[in-house]
């Protein structure tokens, strides 16, 4: 039975499909975070608002895994999240291989 870990290809080849080139974990959070503030593709994004997209993207991806918690959307639209558990240095070694498994399930490949 194939794992989780082995539709990564997958996702990357989608998203290579969509874009041209293969994105970083960088900017796959990106492009998550701005799926889910339904940002504008034409409007300008600043450096602290691409952070926020960022943190917006592992919010929702962790939410998944009961990390955090939504809690709604402020008068902009930005989705706000609670954190509902703590994440401790051996998660920290594997949250990448933890944010792969949920962008998989993001993507329903």
């Amino acid at each position: 039975m194939e794992t989780n870990f082995e539709k990564w290809p997958l996702v990357e080849f989608m998203l290579v499909e969509r874009f041209g080139k293969k994105p970083n974990m960088e900017a796959i959070l990106f492009l998550i975070g701005l799926n889910e503030v339904g940002w504008p593709t034409d409007k300008q994004i600043t450096k602290e608002q691409k952070q926020d997209l960022m943190h917006v993207a592992v919010c929702t991806l962790l939410s998944s895994r009961g990390f955090f918690e939504f809690e709604g959307r402020d008068d902009e639209g930005w989705p706000h999240y609670k954190q509902t558990q703590g994440v401790d240095a051996e998660e920290m070694i594997t949250q990448e291989l933890l944010l792969r498994s949920c962008i998989i399930e993001y993507f329903g490949v």
